[in-house]
């Protein structure tokens, strides 16, 4: 696996979408009815894939574009791939405004950025029949709700993976079963959790399941007792924080040193430490785990956009699927690509829960998606994103 992970997908500060529509589910691949269409949604995508144009523009996370898998597939179609790695959701989305601005073609979107790339207008629908192995795709991923629209396809699912629960077996011979560990003063100053407005959906998952009164039911979807409930979780915890960590090699370099006992991680972090013999395991605990889950996206004003079909299929096939994820540190969504891995590394596709998708592990994971002013209930009584950033800058002080 490389170390070139790519930095801590972070929120920033750019003003949510007050979008006034029914925000999808985070789990479970029911696609719920909207209240208002996205700007593209009667853009008829191409039919074929025409010649490459020479060229592919992408904004991407750095990694996402390995010279491994660039390098044939410029060969085999003649388009050239430029990148520009971003450094966060918000750098994305900035970029990608104005349909790429007719210099972008693509971005590697995570959940966070989806709907805000859909209900700005600035991604199209993609014809999935032109990317053969979409049908390859574990079924949740063919049409997850942070990228499918009402039957329509706003992009090709990529990979995933869970936040889970990073601890050391020495302070912890027994593996921990609740997230209640990183609010515990017990382990005060030796706590770690990435410096993201996700981790309210983090402390709302938590309370779902500790505090069932308050009825949440969505993490990312929090009325206002809700969110103020999470909040106050996370301001409580504060004092008990090592360190935020922004870089995948922060975290490690925490538990390299001692600094830290227990945190929420990525199965990157659990690997790469226990490669260089770290006492570290990590768990997805009884309330169960937030998730992250990257989407390549069409610019509206894509000015190569059959180099952009050319490279949604290349990236979709099982071969280059598991190099990604070797690569990276995370899940393919081809199904097929567990195969591939194994021959590539024995034993990594239960590593990397590949073979997981419709099994109790996967089932407990809440996808990211952009909060919304409207709940799913159709009332607009949650509150949106741009909230959650301003009080991430509360909580850290």
């Amino acid at each position: 696996m490389k170390l070139g992970m790519k930095s801590m997908k972070l929120w920033g500060l750019a003003a949510a979408s007050m979008l006034l529509l029914v925000a999808c589910g985070s789990s479970g691949g029911t696609i719920r009815p909207t209240t208002q269409q996205p700007p593209t949604a009667n853009m008829k995508p191409q039919t074929t894939i025409g010649a490459g144009e020479g060229q592919l523009n992408l904004v991407l996370w750095d990694g996402y574009a390995d010279k491994s898998w660039v390098d044939p597939f410029t060969q085999a179609t003649g388009c050239k791939v430029n990148q520009h790695p971003a450094g966060s959701s918000d750098e994305m989305v900035s970029l990608m405004k104005n349909g790429g601005g007719g210099q972008w073609d693509m971005v590697s979107a995570s959940g966070d950025a989806d709907l805000r790339l859909i209900y700005g207008g600035d991604v199209k629908p993609m014809n999935v029949n032109l990317i053969p192995d979409w049908q390859n795709f574990q079924t949740y991923f063919q049409n997850p709700p942070f990228n499918t629209i009402n039957g329509v396809h706003y992009g090709v699912s990529l990979q995933w993976g869970p936040n889970t629960l990073l601890y050391n077996t020495q302070t912890f011979p027994n593996k921990p079963t609740s997230w209640s560990v990183i609010y515990d003063p017990t382990y005060k100053g030796r706590i770690t959790v990435p410096d993201n407005p996700i981790q309210i959906a983090d402390a709302a998952l938590y309370l779902s399941k500790s505090q069932p009164n308050l009825g949440i039911k969505d993490p990312y979807e929090l009325t206002q007792p809700q969110f103020d409930a999470a909040v106050n979780l996370l301001k409580q915890q504060q004092p008990l924080i090592k360190h935020y960590w922004s870089l995948a090699t922060d975290e490690i370099s925490l538990f390299q040193n001692g600094d830290a006992v227990v945190g929420a991680a990525w199965p990157y972090q659990t690997i790469t430490l226990k490669t260089a013999g770290a006492p570290v395991d990590d768990t997805i605990p009884q309330e169960g785990a937030t998730g992250w889950a990257d989407t390549w996206m069409l610019a509206t004003n894509a000015p190569h956009p059959n180099c952009a079909y050319l490279w949604a299929k290349w990236v979709s096939t099982p071969q280059v699927q598991a190099e990604q994820a070797l690569s990276f540190g995370e899940t393919p969504v081809n199904s097929k690509a567990c195969a591939v891995m194994e021959t590539l590394q024995a034993g990594s596709c239960a590593k990397y829960h590949a073979d997981q998708s419709s099994s109790a592990y996967f089932s407990t994971i809440a996808f990211w998606k952009t909060p919304l002013a409207t709940c799913d209930d159709g009332t607009n009584n949650c509150v949106p994103y741009a909230q959650w950033v301003a009080a991430w800058t509360t909580i850290k002080g």
